[in-house]
């Protein structure tokens, strides 16, 4: 069996062997200053932004499922095209109606 030792990192001049810093300068600053805002919050404005950016994902979506779509409805009729298949698209007939 190989005892593996773990390594230390080298010291030199573009690594500089120091000590951590001291546990009283590792301390978070207080973020209370931080937790309210100067303005006061508009949750009305929030919830119009919210659901503009829902309906712009939703659209973005449908989009990307619609151009998915087509192209694989193109590969599909690109694939039969070049085995040398005829009739490979479907060709709409509007029906006929009776004639008197």
């Amino acid at each position: 069996m190989i005892p593996f030792a773990p390594r230390r990192p080298a010291a030199g001049p573009h690594r500089p062997s120091q000590s951590p810093p001291p546990a009283s300068d590792r301390r978070v600053a207080d973020l209370a200053r931080y937790e309210t805002g100067e303005e006061p919050d508009d949750y009305r404005h929030r919830m119009i932004t919210n659901v503009a950016a829902l309906l712009v994902l939703a659209a973005l979506t449908a989009g990307g499922l619609w151009i998915a779509s087509t192209m694989a409805d193109m590969r599909k009729n690109q694939d039969c095209v070049l085995s040398g298949r005829r009739g490979c698209t479907p060709v709409p007939v509007p029906a006929e109606s009776p004639r008197p």
